[in-house]
């Protein structure tokens, strides 16, 4: 390991560790991989706790946000980059219908996100994870807050948004977005727009349902309409001012 990446942070929640006091794995691991059969039994109750004590975190910090809409991307995609700047212009058009902006709190298109949304004038919120290879909050996020469970993260974006913007990315993109369509299918949350921002990027995954998914009997035919592709900033911003009509932003 490099001399930068000995002493670079490591975040455990509010506890950051660095040079030998860096784990060798997340705390998720920890909690979904244990290796010492019957262990769990004399842990696993005091996990209980903190995972208790982050969603009270997250919904003590996040209670009193009002509406909001969430950006899912890339962290590869850099400023400069078209994505990046569309991310960005993205971002200050909801700022703009009246809506914070919610990200993952990295680099990339989480970065454009809250960057347009601070530009704006906007409320521009974080929502950072415990990982390996620590990325830490991006500069232009307001609010933010560390976790160190992803599914107690997850519950923040869909508790919180009253929308999903999701630009290219790849694997945790994927997860936020199908995380979203499964909630909806089975009607476990109330249905609200999701944007898939690019269609160069997303028609070959559309089709892809279509044929394998909807032809095989996998989901119905209506299930597609879930998501809807936009290719502009402008596009987007009509399309979450049209569903607001569907899905008002909360008092």
């Amino acid at each position: 390991m490099s001399e930068n990446n000995h002493r670079r942070g490591h975040r455990k929640g509010p506890i950051t560790l660095r040079g030998a006091q860096r784990p060798d794995r997340t705390t998720d691991q920890r909690l979904l991989e244990e290796d010492a059969p019957g262990d769990w039994v004399h842990s696993d109750p005091w996990r209980v706790l903190r995972i208790q004590a982050e969603f009270v975190e997250g919904f003590g910090a996040l209670a009193e946000l009002g509406p909001a809409i969430s950006i899912f991307g890339s962290a590869r995609l850099r400023e400069g980059s078209e994505q990046y700047e569309l991310a960005r212009e993205i971002a200050a058009g909801i700022v703009g219908l009246g809506y914070a902006v919610i990200t993952g709190g990295g680099p990339g298109i989480m970065e454009a996100g809250n960057r347009g949304a601070s530009d704006a004038g906007g409320v521009s919120v974080g929502l950072g994870i415990e990982l390996p290879h620590e990325q830490g909050m991006n500069e232009f996020v307001d609010l933010g807050v560390d976790f160190r469970y992803f599914f107690a993260r997850k519950t923040m974006f869909v508790k919180y948004s009253s929308g999903f913007v999701v630009m290219p990315g790849g694997f945790g993109t994927m997860d936020e977005l199908f995380e979203a369509l499964c909630l909806m299918q089975t009607h476990k949350i109330t249905m609200f727009p999701v944007l898939l921002v690019g269609s160069h990027y997303w028609n070959g995954l559309l089709e892809w349902m279509r044929t394998a998914m909807v032809e095989g009997g996998m989901i119905s035919p209506g299930d597609i309409d879930l998501v809807r592709v936009v290719d502009t900033a402008q596009e987007a911003i009509d399309a979450l001012r049209e569903a607001a009509g569907d899905v008002s932003p909360r008092p």
